[in-house]
């Protein structure tokens, strides 16, 4: 008996500090494939196809195949920029509503077969698949399920020639990871010549279901996308932010592809949802999807491009980021210059994991061995914390050995066993004291908090609610250096003048007389008057770093200025906003200066709505001085403003003017004229 008592000894030691079984899943839980999407976070989107020729965002179907012709066309660029830029995919879009085909297909003369592209014998999908395999990238395909060029669309026999179009894209180009359909579908277009409106039941008219088979079939890895997924979903807007709250949970069975109510009711997900159907943020790096030489200038700046990043990938989203390749077949200069400058950032701010200077961490409670706080830190996404079964709140604490700062927090569950966390609060330890510093809701694969910095001795994850006992595969901390960027420069009507930080925590010093700012400068505490003209010069400033010199000239405010013609807002043209506009009745702008001055020359902003009108091509200039007898004293035209509508500066011959007149000789679109400001030079 004892010496059995002794040999059981060693056994009772191994079945107590053995491994524990795992939590039970919390359905719905993700398949292979979504596990596999999910770590890629970040790919490319391109956007190229029959559109970026005709200059529009849909084409009517109507298009000539001989006008796609790119004339220096390299995938391999794409490809680069993807790469070396984070980025582990290429979604290409093989058709768009138009029906171009980007491939020789069997199905249509609609095609790249039919244009001047390598005489007819090009495959630009083929050329693409090829170099995100050269590349070390994923490859996916955008095929759109309207075709507003195929005289069949809108009868069945359409449906044969789309899922014949899908299957040639599925086996012929290799392994795809990611099948995107898009949610428009039906309206007016081409359609073979029969130039009319063909609306389509969205429910029942794709038999989406059969389709779906095919692809599984044929692409048994690949992710499905659509407004119901069934793999991935759209996130309801094209800012390319998620939610707040957002759930890989999915209503799906409520769903269809171009629900009106989608976006409102269901883009954020459910916490009861019945699929695990994860949201993916796509967005354009420009206003247009396609390119538009009028664009150039409007690519996101990297403050929008940072928020883009934190509020889809640090939102539990995935991030399509669109880049709309220009009629050589390149990337765009100034897109490159704004990605890089984003991966830039991205690598800076994640680059030291401070939990390395973690003294003492500890959970406030674990389900047992190989699920503590360690598998939380261990930057292993496959081990993971957990809390017993049962147990819906819970913490984990890093203690630092002295203080540190502390601005981003990074926290992802273990998703293979379901989305669990409701609510959850962050803690900072300042002076020996606990206090509140953040709180959220969801975090699903992985949530980003971007905090007010605090010199911390240390940081408390706090899970306040969970649907079942909460896991924790990844729990990180950083101190990303200010953002330093040249500050912005707003001015109201009467001349006051705000400078604004490229982010929070920046301190800005600025001159007025023309003089490089230095540390020596004034410093910006509140926004300053500026009544007459100047030049004012400004920089960002973080721990003694500088940012490159902001410089703007401002002219004479425009207080008393009155705007004398008619049409749609007149006010707008004078008050300092360039995002709204004045529309003119008579295709002119007359305005009372209030006094009469020496004028030097004008300034013209055309409209910078996406969507342009009435920007004026041609223009006569003239001045007075009672508002009766005018003097022409310029006329011309805005030389390339279709291509760069910019703010356009005219110097005139010193005059003499109360009173300045601005007329549409003609407009870019013969539309009435239109007005984003009117502004004068007297400097």
């Amino acid at each position: 008996m004892i010496f059995r008592l002794a040999c059981c000894l060693p056994l009772f030691f191994v079945l107590a500090c053995g491994p524990v079984d795992p939590p039970t899943a919390v359905m719905p839980i993700p398949s292979d494939r979504q596990l596999t999407w999910q770590d890629m976070e970040f790919y490319m989107f391109v956007h190229f196809n029959m559109n970026t020729f005709t200059n529009m965002e849909w084409g009517t179907g109507a298009e000539d195949p001989a006008q796609f012709n790119p004339t220096a066309l390299d995938v391999n660029q794409w490809a680069r920029v993807a790469k070396e830029n984070g980025m582990k995919g290429i979604i290409i879009t093989a058709k768009h509503h138009d029906g171009f085909c980007l491939w020789p297909t069997s199905t249509t003369s609609h095609s790249i077969e039919y244009s001047p592209y390598k005489n007819g014998e090009g495959d630009i999908v083929k050329e693409v698949a090829e170099a995100c395999e050269k590349h070390g990238l994923k490859f996916g395909v955008y095929l759109s399920p309207w075709d507003r060029n195929h005289p069949e669309y809108g009868n069945q026999a359409y449906i044969e020639v789309f899922r014949e179009q899908l299957r040639e894209l599925l086996t012929g180009y290799g392994d795809i990871f990611e099948v995107w359909f898009d949610g428009a579908n039906g309206g007016t277009g081409y359609y073979g010549g029969a130039n009319e409106d063909r609306r389509v039941d969205k429910k029942t008219y794709y038999d989406w279901p059969t389709t779906y088979a095919m692809i599984r079939e044929l692409q048994p890895y690949a992710v499905i996308f659509g407004d119901a997924g069934p793999d991935v979903r759209w996130v309801g807007n094209e800012h390319g932010f998620a939610y707040e709250t957002t759930w890989s949970n999915l209503m799906r069975d409520s769903i269809y592809g171009g629900m009106p109510e989608y976006s409102e009711k269901y883009s954020a997900g459910q916490e009861n949802g019945t699929h695990w159907v994860p949201a993916e943020a796509d967005v354009s790096i420009r206003p247009g999807w396609y390119y538009h030489p009028y664009e150039d200038h409007k690519v996101k700046s990297l403050p929008e491009l940072l928020d883009i990043y934190y509020y889809s990938i640090g939102r539990n989203s995935s991030l399509l980021l669109n880049f709309p390749v220009d009629t050589r077949g390149l990337i765009h200069e100034n897109d490159i210059a704004q990605v890089e400058k984003l991966s830039a950032k991205i690598k800076e701010d994640f680059q030291y994991n401070l939990v390395e200077k973690v003294r003492k961490k500890q959970a406030s409670i674990s389900l047992g061995r190989g699920y503590g706080i360690e598998e939380a830190l261990d930057g292993d996404l496959g081990t993971y914390w957990a809390a017993p079964e049962g147990q819906l709140t819970g913490d984990l604490v890093l203690e630092f050995a002295e203080p540190v700062k502390v601005n981003r927090l990074m926290v992802q569950e273990h998703i293979p066993l379901g989305q669990r966390v409701k609510a959850f609060k962050v803690q900072a330890k300042v002076n020996g004291e606990w206090v509140p510093w953040s709180q959220g809701s969801t975090i699903g694969y992985k949530r980003i908090l971007r905090l007010d910095e605090k010199e911390v001795e240390g940081v408390r994850l706090h899970i306040e609610d969970a649907k079942a006992s909460p896991t924790i595969a990844n729990l990180a901390l950083f101190q990303a250096p200010k953002l330093l960027l040249p500050p912005s420069i707003e001015r109201s009507q009467n001349g006051e003048v705000t400078l604004i930080p490229s982010e929070d925590g920046v301190q800005i010093y600025f001159t007025l007389d023309g003089s490089e700012p230095g540390l020596d400068s004034e410093l910006y505490i509140s926004p300053i008057l500026v009544e007459s003209p100047v030049e004012i010069r400004a920089i960002s400033v973080s721990d003694g770093e500088m940012s490159e010199t902001t410089i703007q000239r401002l002219d004479i405010p425009k207080g008393n200025w009155k705007v004398l013609s008619e049409g749609k807002a007149p006010g707008n043209m004078i008050d300092e906003n360039p995002r709204t506009n004045y529309i003119s009745a008579d295709g002119q702008a007359v305005v009372d200066l209030g006094n009469r001055i020496t004028l030097k020359g004008f300034t013209y902003l055309p409209m910078q709505n996406r969507y342009m009108t009435g920007v004026i091509k041609e223009f006569e200039f003239a001045v007075s001085e009672d508002g009766r007898s005018w003097r022409k004293v310029k006329e011309g035209e805005f030389g390339n403003i279709a291509n760069s509508p910019i703010i356009q500066e005219i110097n005139v011959d010193p005059v003499q003017a109360r009173y300045i007149r601005l007329k549409a000789v003609s407009t870019l679109d013969d539309q009435p004229a239109s007005f984003a400001e009117l502004g004068v030079i007297t400097l």
